[in-house]
């Protein structure tokens, strides 16, 4: 019998549940794709490995010595110019402010003391950006500097910027991290990051854009320096104000969110008025023509390593001095724009009738080609008439010009003016703030120079080569070869002293007539100013009204050769001052820094300096690699005139300051002034040279291609003004000094005479007799126009 089934066998089979088909796909692809994930972890992480042997070594971070540039100071340690190919100022970690790490931790990694040189948070969101087209990066500090030392950053695609990354970057920063302490990495990437305008580093930026040592910048500019790494050219707040302002206000947000900085510190760093150094000293003295003096002397004797080893010069100018004479000489030069009437505008433009972005941004465009001159700025008329003109500044400000300030361009904003010369609408005119208010002015055509020198030593105190080094780099103080007209006279003077004529000596101021052979040209009938002629007088009196028949007449006495020969004593080349009579008028060629050693001459007693700008050279470590000895006033082996000489020249001189053509200085309330105004034929030259004791100054005036500045201008109307502005800045808390009578010199009546050359020896006229001059004759003497 067959025994019956059970349950379970006759049971019929469940059929098995299949997974959808959908899912099954999602599951399988999710499976290829975490093995694909894993297989190139792995081959990553085996390629990073294989790499990290041969990566380069970190001598370069581990001693870092970066390029540093020839830096130029002033003798009391300002920062004056810095050249090389890269501006850098290396500091260290404890130096850099705090404010300057957080804003760039803010903005370019605020986890860059918790991750271990690889922020892989932000490696998976930059790649996901660039897959799905938009962009970013997730480049931490580490990673920055690991590029910016030993890789190129010029990768076209992402595939070959990623393979640069994970192959060279990652491996790089690692090892960075494993042997540079986290502030030795920050200190590392803030020396030697590009920040625009040839700046490396912060340091080095913040006197770039600020003129400021890092130490004291305030937050609103640490933000705004904070922005340069990503995009130096974009983000430069001189040439796209705009896009760096809107950065640095995103950086401020950014210090916020983070709390970086209190919502206080933030409202008052987001309203800061920046002051960006654009057309002005990027170091906060103008002392441009200085700095480019020493370093054409450093590389004389330094050659190409000048620019690299990280010399520091240190100059004899000083601040306050240097400072007196920029402000002095260029309120000398406006002053001389002032009379001379308004040329009108520099240019003018189309502005766009379109929105007032697109206007703004083409004026902008246009202003960038016309850089201010420190006060002296460009505008854009927007609109104007007789009684008001409104215009737009490259920072965007919108200034309106009224009643004064329109006076120098009066006759220009009528309708009468010339279209070419109007100032109308689109006119590129130059504006400067006087007060409160705002002037017309214009960029002056006529040019300058000032040199201001220690007579004991040569030391030059304050040197400005010409109105605007960024306008006009020739140095008028060294390279300007021009006549000095009355400002020689003292030289000739001098030389007749030791020919036996004395400052009592009468000659006759009366016209005079020359042949060819004598002047070395035509027939020469040279004249007073104005025409006018007093007869006999003292050489005394001659010189104080600067009579040119009394010098001539003396160099006619003396020789013209011996007189050529006689001021190469004082520095003077012989080849640019001919044997010819016109000699006794300043008709040779100088430069302003012969003049003011030539005069230095006669402040110091009669001892030949010559002028130097360098006191001392130091290397990177501060060692001393060049010092100068200079040549000095009382060592007997630099004597060149007799110090009786010096002593009777230094007496006329004085009077020259007393009632002579220079006497507007008497305002100065000093009675040891002495020196000598100078204006050439057809005033194509303005000068005046002068002294106190210890302190020797030469102004100068004119046009580099030579005309004439006006029939009434003057050395004492143009140049004097500016060397007495100058001088009572300088000479502040400076006791007045009196000379001594040296020996060898006797006394009669109000005069002094050479021992061998006493009265009555038969030197004391030019065939009138003797008349020496008393006080109070002097006293008496009118004071007039210079007379050359």
């Amino acid at each position: 019998m067959t025994p019956p089934e059970s349950a379970s066998d006759t049971q019929t089979p469940t059929p098995r549940r299949r997974m959808p088909l959908l899912l099954r796909l999602v599951f399988g692809l999710f499976g290829i794709v975490l093995s694909l994930i894993i297989i190139g972890v792995l081959t990553i992480f085996f390629m990073l490995s294989m790499a990290y042997p041969n990566l380069p070594e970190l001598d370069s971070l581990t001693d870092y010595r970066p390029k540093i540039p020839l830096r130029i100071f002033s003798a009391d340690g300002v920062l004056i110019g810095e050249f090389g190919e890269e501006r850098r100022s290396l500091v260290r970690i404890n130096e850099i402010p705090d404010v300057m790490k957080k804003a760039v931790l803010a903005i370019e990694d605020d986890r860059f003391y918790q991750h271990g040189g690889v922020d892989y948070q932000g490696i998976v969101r930059a790649t996901l950006n660039n897959l799905s087209g938009g962009g970013g990066g997730a480049s931490t500090i580490t990673q920055q500097v690991a590029r910016n030392f030993f890789l190129t950053s010029n990768e076209p695609t992402f595939l070959q910027k990623a393979s640069r990354k994970f192959l060279y970057e990652i491996p790089l920063a690692w090892k960075i991290e494993r042997n540079l302490t986290k502030d030795q990495i920050l200190e590392v990437y803030m020396n030697q990051i590009y920040l625009g305008q040839r700046s490396y580093g912060f340091a080095s930026a913040a006197q770039v854009y600020f003129g400021k040592k890092l130490q004291d910048i305030t937050t609103a500019e640490a933000a705004m320096l904070a922005g340069l790494p990503k995009a130096p050219s974009a983000n430069n707040p001189v040439v796209n104000p705009k896009r760096a302002t809107a950065r640095q206000q995103y950086i401020l947000l950014r210090m916020l969110q983070l709390h970086y900085i209190t919502p206080a510190q933030y409202e008052q760093a987001k309203n800061e008025q920046l002051h960006i150094k654009s057309g002005t000293s990027e170091f906060g003295i103008h002392a441009e023509f200085v700095a480019e003096m020493a370093r054409q002397l450093v590389y004389d004797q330094f050659k190409e390593t000048t620019y690299t080893r990280g010399l520091n010069v240190f100059t004899t100018i000083t601040k306050a001095d240097q400072d007196a004479a920029y402000i002095a000489l260029r309120r000398g030069i406006m002053d001389y724009e002032k009379r001379r009437g308004y040329r009108g505008p520099e240019g003018y433009m189309e502005i766009p009738d379109g929105s007032k972005e697109e206007a703004e941004n083409a004026m902008e465009v246009e202003l960038a080609e016309h850089p201010d001159s420190d006060e002296i700025v460009a505008a854009v008329v927007l609109e104007a008439s007789p009684k008001l003109v409104r215009a737009l500044l490259s920072s965007g400000q919108e200034i309106n010009i009224s009643g004064a300030g329109l006076s120098i361009a009066t006759n220009l904003l009528s309708d009468k003016a010339p279209p070419q010369r109007k100032v109308k609408r689109g006119a590129i005119i130059r504006v400067m703030l006087e007060g409160k208010n705002w002037t017309i002015t214009q960029m002056p055509s006529v040019e300058s120079a000032f040199v201001a020198a220690n007579t004991k030593d040569g030391a030059i105190r304050a040197l400005i080569g010409g109105f605007d080094f960024n306008r006009n780099k020739f140095n008028h103080v060294t390279q300007a070869w021009r006549q000095p007209g009355s400002s020689f006279k003292p030289f000739i003077y001098s030389a007749s002293l030791e020919k036996g004529l004395s400052p009592a000596t009468v000659i006759n101021d009366a016209p005079i007539s020359y042949g060819g052979g004598q002047t070395g040209g035509q027939v020469w009938e040279p004249k007073n100013y104005g025409n006018k002629y007093e007869g006999p007088m003292s050489m005394r009196r001659a010189l104080t009204k600067s009579k040119n028949m009394v010098s001539v007449r003396i160099l006619d006495k003396i020789g013209a050769k011996y007189g050529q020969e006689y001021v190469t004593r004082f520095g003077f080349d012989a080849d640019k001052n001919p044997p010819y009579l016109t000699l006794a008028l300043g008709a040779g060629a100088v430069t302003p820094l012969q003049m003011v050693g030539a005069y230095s001459v006669f402040a110091n007693g009669g001892y030949k300096i010559s002028p130097y700008i360098i006191s001392k050279i130091t290397d990177a470590n501060g060692n001393v690699v060049s010092q100068v000895n200079p040549e000095t006033a009382g060592d007997e082996g630099n004597r060149v005139i007799d110090p009786r000489n010096a002593y009777l020249m230094d007496s006329m001189m004085r009077d020259v300051v007393r009632y002579g053509t220079a006497a507007k200085a008497m305002s100065l309330n000093r009675t040891d002034l002495a020196g000598k105004t100078g204006t050439t034929n057809d005033s194509m030259d303005a000068w005046f040279a002068g002294y106190q004791p210890s302190l020797a100054a030469v102004a100068w005036i004119g046009y580099d291609q030579p005309k004439s500045l006006g029939d009434r201008e003057t050395g004492g109307g143009l140049a004097l003004p500016v060397w007495m502005s100058f001088m009572q800045q300088a000479l502040k808390g400076v006791p007045m000094e009196d000379r001594t009578v040296p020996d060898g010199l006797i006394q009669a009546g109000a005069e002094y005479y050479y021992a061998e050359y006493p009265p009555g020896a038969g030197t004391q006229s030019l065939g009138v007799g003797t008349a020496p001059r008393s006080d109070e004759e002097k006293a008496q003497d009118e004071v007039k126009n210079e007379l050359f």
